[in-house]
């Protein structure tokens, strides 16, 4: 497995506060307005686009078997909601390399 770098919400937040003129109290705010607008609309059953970036859907699971996995004893998994993410073609360039998604060099694993 690669080992690759995990980038945290702190690191976003510094990464805008850095490649903008924002105070870092104010690119907290942002990021912080960015994911409660994006959780609002999935939450509502909505897709989100990102141009550029992705597309993020709320997918309805059927009811289905299962088995613990301790016991072997079949389960029944319950039916659920989860989301989804399928990252546009754009997020890596043709050799695999990250874009830079405008914001000059990334100075951090994007997501």
């Amino acid at each position: 497995m690669d080992d690759m770098a995990t980038t945290t919400k702190a690191d976003l937040v510094a990464a805008v506060h850095e490649h903008s003129e924002l105070s870092k109290p104010l690119a907290i705010t942002l990021v912080e307005q960015v994911f409660e607008h994006i959780s609002q609309h999935l939450g509502s059953g909505e897709t989100v686009k990102l141009s550029g970036f992705g597309v993020f859907s709320v997918r309805s699971k059927r009811v289905r078997p299962g088995r613990n996995p301790k016991t072997g004893e079949p389960i029944e998994i319950t039916a659920r909601k989860v989301v989804t993410f399928r990252d546009s073609p754009l997020v890596l360039k043709d050799n695999g390399e990250q874009t830079s998604f405008g914001m000059g060099s990334p100075t951090h694993d994007q997501i």
